[in-house]
């Protein structure tokens, strides 16, 4: 085993700066998860769920946690940025690698479109005077100004704003708790754990399939190991604490919201998309669902955005780098440390992907049902990573953490992918065939997928 980490050892050079902590990666994985995400879907996952959305987030949890538990293995053995990319290339083969990347950079790319879309649509709905278009450029705007600064500057802007978060919801557990011993709702119940008159697996998987995007992004915490102070094993601890952590959270305030919303037999039949902001004005009145709102918003808009740019413009360098993507990708910025050309597309493809979902009806439902599907793709072969380089390449005997955990991990995300939305699973089958015409290309302009080798020093 190698002690020392470093990008040399891998026939690179340091470009990026070391300068981020323990500290530091836990609150950039739980910005970028959002502790508030399921103020914004909770109507959906309660609906899917048959009323059970505490269930749902718990089953999301444990099967990320498997997750989280093979990403820990694999930046151990290839400290790099790049995340399933890099695991899968190295741990299995470049194509698959180059394959794994191209099938996250579905989840990647879209996230930021989608975050933006929320938030311009909500602050829309307060400030109509002012153009969804508008308030999504405005959005794309100040994030890219601060990412370009450099991920310090994005670290110290997080948190402050997940302080806002966590008072926000503070505030809404306090009364909406408060309102439920004061015999608002339906008082203290353990149905949105398990009601067994509408428990079923594939009922559960499926709001799983949808639960799982409040989760997305504490595997974007593997993106910066360049970065990390504290190298592989401290990103590894700060991805199972910032899961842990929002994990809790998110079970915590669906559970309250569920007791508390207004007509469970109607949202049981349609979700209206104002659910967990009814179930505020039951707790509290009027003040605190535009309270809640506005906080969703701000929280999509703002902080979420922030840190999926630095992952996604993370990915478009490490693929660059390696040649797999155009070269002007892997450009950093000499100033700031950061991969600014990244950065820049990622902006720009938010704008035109952003502006043209707002002209359409369904245009937040549309994105919400592709972005999953990449992403459960790409961990299952991260799962098969882990297995083929330690058990069968290295011939490790840690059987639990190299053999079981990810077979385990693997089988719960295929059950998610089985009952995930057909739409989705139709997309995610579209964008799968458009990778491997790349990577044919790839061949055929004599590029194939080849990574740095890890003997060169």
């Amino acid at each position: 085993m190698r002690t020392q980490e470093n990008v040399e050892q891998f026939g690179y050079r340091q470009e990026l700066r070391r300068g981020v902590g323990l500290t530091d990666l836990v609150f950039y994985g739980l910005v970028f998860m959002v502790p508030i995400a399921p103020f914004a879907i909770f109507g959906l996952v309660y609906n899917q769920s048959g009323g059970m959305p505490a269930l749902a987030y718990l089953v999301g949890m444990i099967a990320l946690l498997f997750t989280a538990a093979s990403y820990a293995q694999m930046v151990k053995a290839f400290p790099l940025s790049g995340s399933v990319y890099n695991y899968a290339g190295r741990g299995i083969a470049p194509p698959v690698g180059f394959m794994t990347g191209w099938m996250v950079l579905l989840d990647y790319i879209l996230v930021p479109c989608l975050l933006y879309l929320v938030a311009a649509i909500a602050m829309n709905s307060s400030i109509p005077q002012v153009p969804v278009w508008a308030w999504l450029i405005v959005f794309v705007a100040v994030n890219m100004a601060i990412n370009l600064r450099g991920i310090k500057m994005t670290v110290k802007l997080t948190r402050v704003m997940i302080a806002v978060e966590l008072v926000v919801l503070a505030l809404f557990l306090l009364v909406g708790v408060w309102a439920l011993l004061q015999g608002k709702g339906r008082g203290f119940s353990l149905e949105p754990l398990f009601n067994p008159e509408t428990f079923s697996w594939p009922i559960i998987f499926a709001a799983v399939s949808v639960a799982v995007l409040s989760f997305l992004g504490f595997d974007g915490i593997s993106m910066l190991v360049e970065e990390s102070t504290g190298g592989s094993a401290q990103v590894g601890r700060a991805m199972r604490l910032a899961l842990g952590l929002a994990g809790v959270l998110f079970i915590t305030q669906v559970w309250v919201a569920a007791l508390l919303v207004p007509d469970p037999a109607g949202l049981l039949k349609q979700d209206t998309g104002t659910a967990f902001y009814d179930a505020a004005a039951v707790a509290g009145g009027e003040w605190l669902r535009h309270v809640t709102s506005t906080a969703t918003a701000l929280s999509w808009g703002l902080a979420n955005t922030l840190v999926a740019q630095v992952a996604v413009s993370r990915l478009l360098y490490a693929m660059a780098r390696d040649r797999q993507l155009p070269s002007f990708l892997a450009k950093v910025s000499v100033r700031h440390s950061v991969p600014a050309n990244a950065i820049m597309l990622v902006s720009a493809l938010s704008v035109g992907l952003g502006i043209w979902m707002a002209n359409r009806a369904d245009g937040v439902a549309l994105l919400s049902s592709l972005i999953n599907m990449g992403a459960m793709v790409a961990f299952v072969v991260l799962h098969v990573s882990v297995i083929v380089h330690y058990a069968w390449r290295n011939g490790s005997n840690d059987l639990w953490s190299h053999v079981l955990a990810p077979l385990i991990g693997m089988a719960i995300l295929i059950f998610v992918v089985i009952n995930a939305n057909v739409w989705a699973q139709v997309v995610g089958l579209i964008w799968f065939a458009v990778g491997i015409v790349v990577l044919i290309t790839l061949y055929a302009l004599g590029r194939r997928p080849a990574l740095q080798s890890m003997d060169r020093m």
